[in-house]
């Protein structure tokens, strides 16, 4: 059964494999090199269990299968209550429910906090993060044309926006 709770550290090694899956695979990310799990503790540190900067993990027994977080959107005071969301799963569960139980955990927890909405970059094409997208309420709001370039090639990002709560 896959339970969702806040990250630990410990599970850092887990969470640095899945990421590093997409710097390697596709343009999930934008970032072109892998990760230690030394350079992302940083990464890790900006996350609380409480506030609205939260790392969620689905874990089946001590098995990370994925995580979602929620971050800063922009640095400026006045975007303090947006955030930016994202959701990534272990590719071999991937269409296996997992990143809706993360959203689902998320955005519940997201709903106690002084938010006013959410945003998320898709970068195209990617069928399945939109719909997921789609099902937690965000609607599209534009797209940025070749504005990442990885694997010899420009990707377009769709950009997402829901309400909070």
């Amino acid at each position: 059964m896959t339970v969702v709770r806040p990250a630990v550290s410990s599970d850092l090694p887990a969470l640095t494999d899945i990421y590093n899956h997409y710097v390697r695979s596709g343009p999930a990310t934008f970032d072109t090199t892998e990760f230690t799990v030394e350079q992302r503790r940083t990464w890790f540190s900006q996350y609380a269990v409480t506030g609205p900067h939260r790392l969620l993990v689905a874990v089946e027994g001590e098995d990370v299968q994925g995580y979602a977080t929620s971050s800063v959107f922009r640095s400026k005071p006045a975007y303090a209550t947006s955030v930016e969301t994202s959701v990534y799963c272990r590719a071999d569960i991937v269409g296996r429910g997992v990143g809706s139980a993360l959203y689902r955990a998320l955005f519940e927890q997201l709903a106690t906090e002084d938010l006013h909405r959410a945003y998320a970059g898709v970068a195209l094409p990617n069928d399945a993060s939109v719909a997921l997208h789609e099902r937690f309420g965000f609607r599209a709001i534009g797209t940025t044309g070749e504005v990442g370039r990885k694997f010899g090639r420009y990707w377009d990002v769709r950009w997402f926006e829901r309400p909070l709560p």
